[in-house]
């Protein structure tokens, strides 16, 4: 393998990137798989995410065989799995990061100017045949969307594994409510930006600093990066700060692999399945798979299906892609993960089923036939219906949402809807996440006077938020409100209950916590991992301290639309 360290990248404004190429040592050109990203390439997995490379490679030791993981990088594609397999790896620093020049502007227009540029420039080098795939984790998929609408000549494939798609929906705000995760991510990132040098990690192979060959003053740093939080909280509404950075998904027509994670709740999750459906490409597939944020991308499992969707679409291989299901769900068992092939999302075979909340505390297909209120507090555990155990087992997946009827006695409300699973003796199952340890089935969030729909997009089991404007209500004036739930997949296994807890503040997992189990995790939780809704400036608004009230009956059934989905 020939390796090529800092190639200089000139952009439109003069400012020079950094990028690293992993090729064959002779041969014909071939085709290149890219990456662009802000987590500075020269840092090695090993040593600067060590808990989370160790707890991997213990369960899935296939990992750290056939490689000598020497160029192993967080949320990277190993050169060592494709080079030999007649690819190129070309991983580009993005502006302001790693070994890159510029004022850093995380998910900005620069970064997909950039981006469309660096895939132009790899699709003429002779090193390359003209081919361009784009392949990465989290932030290296979530801008592939947006660079994908601008149809670049050479860009022929993307796998965005677990991406998100819609910065404002799925990181900035959830159903309205600010989400805290930046508030923690950005400075993490701050080590990894270009003038840290001599202060931040060495290049395990080079020796040179992973953060530029220069050393800047805090304050230069500073100056040199866009403060993103701030931009953010100055706009609680989906206005035209966003404009710039919303996926036009119907210039996305280049071939794609869409790769979610069940446990996704908080990011990427909805991102690539709302992806996936809109995408205008005729060559489209999701997959979606469980476990940790990071896990299958580097499986024998995950390397499987993007080699031979890269074999087939920038390699003209057809037979390496023959057959293969537009839909893969990894179906998720309390006990682990069955493969299932489907043909479309939602599935076209699903039942949509409503279970009301019920006035007694119940939780059920029943509409309810007695009346009842129930209050709850800002910042409160609130309330949780739970059903009966079950009669025979069940599957649930799909898209869900809620249906309330809820009163404010302030003018407006955060609800925070969490659907959860108790086994016979009473105790909540969850399971590993994305980003959590315990994760529960499925959750949504909706500030009340964000519920205003956007009547195109919307459908009864994704209702689609606009956040143009605040809607505020009298008091106690009952309105209607629909909850966008994530998508989630669970078999429930007969004698268990299903529950639904409709609450005041962000989800907690109550069960006993098992340390080793935290440890795969860089954010320790109880259920929301970093994605919390805890910024007291958000929640400072009068409007937000009175108590919510959730009417039940005949009149106001508040209920979940489930996707049952019937045994074939």
């Amino acid at each position: 393998m020939k390796i090529t360290w800092q190639i200089p990248l000139r952009m439109d404004d003069g400012v020079v990137l950094r990028a690293d190429l992993f090729q064959p040592v002779e041969g014909p050109a071939v085709p290149v798989i890219m990456s662009y990203g802000c987590y500075a390439k020269g840092q090695a997995f090993q040593e600067a995410y060590a808990s989370q490379w160790q707890s991997m490679v213990e369960e899935f030791p296939e990992i750290e065989t056939g490689s000598s993981n020497a160029y192993q990088c967080w949320e990277l594609t190993d050169p060592e799995r494709w080079v030999p397999h007649g690819y190129a790896v070309l991983r580009v620093d993005s502006r302001g990061a790693g070994w890159s020049e510029g004022i850093q502007d995380l998910w900005s227009e620069r970064e997909i100017l950039d981006y469309r540029a660096c895939i132009e420039w790899a699709g003429e080098q002779s090193w390359c045949d003209g081919n361009v795939g784009l392949l990465g984790i989290s932030y290296y998929a979530a801008n592939q969307w947006l660079v994908a609408a601008t149809q670049p000549r050479h860009l022929k494939a993307i796998i965005p594994w677990e991406g998100a798609s819609d910065c404002y929906r799925e990181l900035y705000y959830h159903g309205g409510i600010r989400c805290t995760f930046l508030d923690s991510w950005l400075p993490r990132q701050v080590p990894m930006q270009y003038g840290q040098g001599d202060r931040s990690r060495r290049h395990p192979i080079t020796g040179e600093p992973c953060a530029g060959p220069v050393t800047l003053d805090p304050d230069e740093l500073a100056a040199r990066r866009v403060d993103k939080r701030s931009d953010v909280k100055a706009h609680p509404l989906c206005d035209d700060y966003y404009s710039r950075v919303v996926t036009d998904f119907d210039a996305v027509q280049v071939p794609l692999l869409s790769s979610a994670n069940w446990g996704g709740q908080g990011l990427h999750l909805r991102g690539n399945i709302e992806a996936y459906g809109r995408s205008a490409s005729r060559d489209k597939y999701l997959e979606i798979h469980g476990l940790e944020h990071w896990t299958h991308f580097y499986t024998d499992y995950g390397l499987d299906l993007q080699k031979r969707f890269f074999d087939r679409y920038l390699k003209g291989n057809l037979a390496a892609w023959e057959n293969q299901p537009p839909v893969l769900l990894q179906v998720r068992h309390v006990d682990g993960f069955r493969a299932r092939a489907e043909n479309e999302w939602p599935l076209a075979r699903t039942q949509w089923t409503s279970w009301h909340l019920g006035a007694d505390g119940g939780f059920s297909a029943a509409s309810g036939a007695q009346v009842g209120t129930m209050s709850f507090g800002p910042g409160e555990d609130g309330l949780t219906f739970v059903s009966e155990p079950l009669s025979a087992d069940m599957e649930i997946t799909g898209p869900l949402s809620a249906k309330l009827f809820v009163s404010s006695a302030s003018g407006d409300a955060d609800l925070y809807v969490v659907l959860r699973l108790f086994d016979p003796q009473g105790q909540e199952v969850a399971f590993r996440g994305a980003m959590d340890a315990y994760t529960p089935v499925a959750q949504g969030w909706l500030r009340l006077s964000h519920r205003e729909l956007d009547t195109a997009l919307s459908r009864p089991y994704r209702p689609v938020l606009r956040h143009e404007r605040r809607l505020l209500t009298a008091p106690g004036e009952i309105v209607q409100a629909e909850v966008e739930i994530w998508p989630t997949s669970i078999v429930v296994p007969a004698g268990y209950r299903l529950a639904c807890s409709i609450r005041g503040r962000d989800y907690e997992y109550q069960g006993q916590v098992d340390p080793a189990r935290q440890e795969r995790h860089r954010y320790p939780s109880k259920g929301c991992g970093p994605f919390l809704h805890n910024d007291p400036d958000d929640a400072a608004d009068p409007a937000l301290r009175g108590p919510v009230t959730l009417h039940v009956g005949p009149d106001y059934p508040s209920s979940l639309l489930l996707p049952v989905i019937p045994p074939r």
